[in-house]
């Protein structure tokens, strides 16, 4: 089976937005038959859904036939899993390189900026891991769900350290953390490169999050 990566470089906010779906990000997986399976999924999951997609699909944006995806992966969602894990553990990972400054505003302006662009950047792969999670089986989805909460956990610690020194008034910590994430993670839903700068689309975002939760 295909080996996992749980890291990658960093340039914006300490992370670097590079397709992930190039090839280069993928080169972990070995052998090159299994990398190409594995794009081919992203982008169909990402253009027709898991449920509409068959391995006919996947295999023939692979360049292959339908049987090879069954010689490195056994299933459709065990595809979906490899792709799932990849891309939280890559945007959990842009949050913890993110968490800098000095105080708590700096902090989730930095955090919500570095999201929301990994977001537009990578939003075909983004799309499939926010959208398609009702496709795991209950093991995977338990695996990934651990990932989502040290996710929530990291913007939610920001939030109340901005409520403990006065920073933020947040009453209910639960709901505003999820509707800080719920911004920059709808931008995969929608995003495509004509609709302006990954970067700018962040800092844009961080303002309204600081808004959200002004003191």
């Amino acid at each position: 089976m295909p080996k996992r990566l749980l890291s990658f470089t960093r340039s914006v906010h300490g992370v670097n937005v590079s397709a992930v779906t190039s090839p280069l990000v993928w080169e972990h997986v070995q052998p090159a038959a299994a990398r190409r399976l594995l794009t081919g999924a992203v982008d169909a999951f990402a253009e027709r859904g898991f449920q509409a997609t068959t391995t006919r699909d996947i295999a023939s944006r692979a360049g292959m036939s339908p049987a090879a995806l069954y010689v490195h992966y056994p299933s459709k969602e065990r595809l979906l899993f490899e792709i799932s894990l990849y891309g939280h553990n890559a945007a959990l990972e842009v949050l913890r390189s993110a968490d800098t400054g000095s105080t708590p505003t700096d902090r989730l302006r930095s955090l919500v900026s570095a999201f929301t662009a990994w977001h537009a950047q990578h939003h075909t792969i983004a799309r499939v891991v926010q959208y398609e999670l009702a496709a795991l089986s209950p093991e995977h989805l338990a695996e990934v769900a651990t990932i989502r909460r040290a996710i929530s956990t990291q913007i939610e610690q920001v939030l109340a350290d901005g409520v403990h020194d006065g920073s933020f008034a947040v009453t209910d910590l639960p709901g505003t953390t999820l509707a800080v994430l719920s911004l920059s993670i709808d931008v995969a839903r929608w995003y495509t490169p004509h609709r302006g700068d990954p970067e700018a689309l962040g800092k844009l975002y961080a303002d309204l999050a600081h808004r959200m939760v002004g003191a």
